[in-house]
């Protein structure tokens, strides 16, 4: 009997592999992004260079996140998993050995289609593989160790990069993709696709319009675009303030640090029912609204604040956001809604730089961060004052 029907909790040799996963994913997107724009030799040659490197990681996710997500329901997220897993070790040992600027191309993209692959895959798989009453508990795991992922990426990034260039971290990535589909495949069970009637393209697009899969999914994508904002330009007011780059550091680390520590604690008030989804998705998207307001305030006191709040905000609103997906899906569509919910989180990682970036073009950061906010404050007011917004009852409904 699986843990989904009885009840208990999956063990933690089960759960661990699909949390390495997720680290996986956040440490390469991170820890390479964060050192290719340091480096001096032929590889990056221009800002344009640079920017194509970092899009076609996270294009690669866009385009493909949904269709991986649906073929794991087709033929089982286990196998989806592995496979891209075991992908991800290639693309990366492809660069490890070549070594050169047009397979560095070829390996990042190679990674971005091979996350595509086991980010939701390892998604579905924690919704299965738990029971309905420990969703928000398993999610606030998983997304800790994101979170850890992407707070260790830079760092350990330049570590490495410094030690031995952008081949030994693209070795260690490698290694780490190998490992962990070595462990998971020991480790995490078969878990069938289930039986599932037919579905048109119009039936898709009814349940994907349906407000109890784009309240949870908008409410991800504000928190990640407010992540990624925090991430790239609270520095940049740092440096504006006169701050070195210890101090922006820092304040990058707290961001992440609040999200790690807030994800598990929320899941479980979720899951104890102290805090229910409606509420918990506002006040994280109104808590991620004040940190945005607050980064607008001068020196380092505004941008700890809006750190902070920022990470508060973010951590509160992934394990819930993606525990009521979980709980409002049908167990054999996971693998697509998953899916389908990181893309919007991918186009929230896009969107927010880019209407902080467009604003502040046209008057300064500071109205960058206030523009930010007010979108994300009025999506907080959203849930808090229109039920039809939100209906999300959270996983212990029965369906």
């Amino acid at each position: 009997m699986s843990s989904e029907e009885s009840g208990s909790p999956v063990p933690a040799r089960q759960r661990c592999p699909l949390y390495a996963a997720g680290f996986t994913t956040a440490f390469g997107a991170h820890g390479i992004a964060a050192t290719l724009g340091g480096r001096t030799d032929d590889a990056v040659t221009s800002l344009l260079v640079l920017g194509g490197l970092l899009a076609l990681y996270d294009g690669a996710e866009v385009v493909l996140k949904p269709l991986f997500g649906t073929l794991a329901d087709r033929v089982g997220a286990r196998p989806v998993l592995l496979g891209g897993l075991v992908a991800f070790a290639l693309a990366s040992a492809l660069y490890a050995v070549a070594d050169s600027p047009g397979w560095l191309w070829a390996a990042r993209l190679g990674q971005g289609a091979a996350a595509s692959a086991f980010s939701p895959s390892a998604s579905a798989l924690v919704a299965r593989l738990n029971p309905a009453a420990k969703q928000g508990r398993a999610f606030g795991g998983y997304g800790f160790y994101k979170s850890i992922g992407y707070t260790l990426g830079p760092l350990l990034g330049g570590v490495l990069v410094w030690a031995g260039g952008l081949r030994l971290l693209f070795t260690v990535l490698a290694v780490l993709g190998a490992a962990v589909a070595v462990w998971a495949a020991l480790a995490v069970p078969v878990v069938p696709p289930l039986p599932k009637a037919r579905q048109t393209v119009l039936d898709l697009a009814r349940r994907l319009a349906d407000p109890v899969f784009l309240a949870p999914t908008a409410a991800l994508a504000a928190a990640t675009a407010a992540l990624s904002v925090g991430v790239g330009f609270l520095p940049v007011s740092g440096r504006a303030a006169g701050l070195g780059t210890v101090a922006t550091g820092a304040a990058v680390s707290v961001l992440a640090g609040c999200a790690a520590l807030v994800q598990p604690r929320a899941g479980r008030a979720l899951d104890d029912g102290r805090l229910t989804a409606r509420t918990g998705l506002a006040a994280g998207l109104s808590v991620t609204a004040s940190g945005l307001v607050c980064a607008m305030l001068p020196g380092l006191p505004g941008i700890l604040m809006g750190a902070a709040l920022i990470g508060a905000g973010t951590g509160l609103i992934t394990p819930l956001g993606f525990a009521t997906l979980a709980a409002n899906t049908p167990r054999e569509r996971l693998g697509q809604t998953m899916g389908a919910a990181e893309l919007g989180r991918e186009l929230g990682d896009a969107g927010g730089p880019l209407l902080v970036a467009a604003v502040a073009s046209l008057a300064t950061l500071t109205y960058g961060f206030g523009a930010l906010a007010v979108v994300v404050g009025v999506l907080a007011a959203a849930f808090v004052r229109r039920r039809s917004v939100s209906p999300v009852p959270g996983p212990e409904v029965e369906r």
